[in-house]
Order: C-alpha cells, then structure tokens, then sequence
C-alpha cells in the first residue's frame, strides 16, 4: 500500500488560501480594512517565521463565518474559487496529484487551513479525503471555534493518524508513504513519511531538506 500526502498552500497552491480569503473578504466590504488586514498579514508573517500560535490565529480566522450566514458564506467561496483559487492552481500540480490517484494510492490533502475554505479545493483536484482543521458548527451555523485538534505542525500528525485509524490502518501500514510540503511547520510529519519531498521551500526547509537529502521540485509554471 503507498498513501501519498498533499499540503496544500503554497505546496499545491501558488499562494495561500487562508490569507487570501481573508484579504478577499475585505477587498469585497465583508470585512473592515482597518481593522482585520494589518492583523492578517501580521498573522501570516508568524506563520512563516514559525512563530504562530494556531489558537490564537484561529480565533481571527474563523469569527468570519460565524458572523455570516451560510448562504452568504457559499456564495462568497464561489466567486473566491473563481476570482483567487483557480489562478493559484498550475498544471504541474495537477498533473502531480494525477499520477498518485491513477496509480490507485491512498491519497489526502492535508493542511491547517479550516475545511471550509478547502474542501471546493480538494474537490478541484479530484482528491476526496481532506483532512483540515474544523470549524465548529451548531444548528447549522459555525461558532467561530475549532472542533477536534487543529491540523497544524504536530497536530497534522495526530489528526493524519485520527483519520488512517477510522479506515483501519496506522501510518506504518503503508510500503510507502510520501508528503509534500513547502513549510517548516510541516516538519513534524516530514520526519514521520517513508520519502518527504520540499515543493518551493521557504528558507528554512530548503536548508532541512539540502541537510536531510530530500527531494526538492516546484509546481509552478
């Protein structure tokens, strides 16, 4: 058996997703300017230094959808797919995520950005299992809380292994197991696959993966 993993921003996508809907809430008059994309950017700078604290970002990220409806919120995510998303996604990472499916391996995009935003994404890729972080929803409305373990650094590993264990395997299961990443953050569970490869690394994984011998490639035009 072989599982091949997927993160998503900046790995799959040219850009991240989380930030982006974000900006394009405020470009669209959803959300304030002055108050809510100073902060977004400062968030994602943590989040390239390392230095996030997920609780902390996600109590930002996720009060937008639970001030707005769900139909509204639908709404918006299909002009963001079309307007942000679809220019993000380049054919090397298509052709990328085809070849893994057509060789009949388990495959999952795993990344900490909420499922909202990423499940249209993962569907645009022809990949159904998402692992995501999750927002939390009452009577059909988020609350703007985490449901479960945020799938971010060591928790993309604890919830990578809450979802083999509802399929009935464990990581070590698998002849091989191959994750793509772009992120330092992502190297708690670099370390754990059988092959990990760097795809545009930032700095700091570049420097791991040049050290440790891993792959490194790019999925941009």
């Amino acid at each position: 058996m072989r599982l091949a993993l997927f993160d998503l921003d900046n790995t799959l996508l040219s850009g991240d997703s989380d930030y982006e809907w974000g900006q394009f809430l405020v470009d669209h008059g959803v959300l304030d300017r002055a108050s809510y994309e100073a902060q977004n950017r400062t968030y994602y700078g943590q989040y390239v230094a390392g230095s996030l604290d997920i609780h902390e970002y996600l109590g930002f990220a996720l009060r937008p959808l639970a001030a707005h409806a769900p139909e509204d919120l639908r709404r918006w995510h299909a002009e963001f797919m079309r307007l942000r998303i679809l220019p993000m996604i380049h054919p090397p990472a298509r052709a990328l995520v085809r070849r893994h499916l057509g060789a009949g391996e388990l495959c999952a995009i795993i990344t900490a950005t909420n499922s909202f935003v990423t499940a249209p994404i993962a569907e645009t890729f022809g990949v159904k299992h998402l692992i995501a972080t999750e927002p939390e929803v009452r009577e059909g409305r988020f609350t703007g809380r985490v449901a479960g373990t945020p799938c971010f650094r060591e928790g993309k590993l604890v919830r990578l292994e809450q979802w083999l264990a509802e399929l009935g395997h464990k990581l070590r299961d698998f002849d091989e197991s191959i994750f793509y990443s772009d992120s330092h953050n992502d190297l708690p569970l670099l370390e754990r696959v059988t092959r990990a490869v760097a795809v545009d690394p930032d700095d700091a994984l570049a420097a791991e993966a040049a050290r440790r011998g891993w792959p490194v490639m790019s999925l941009r035009r």
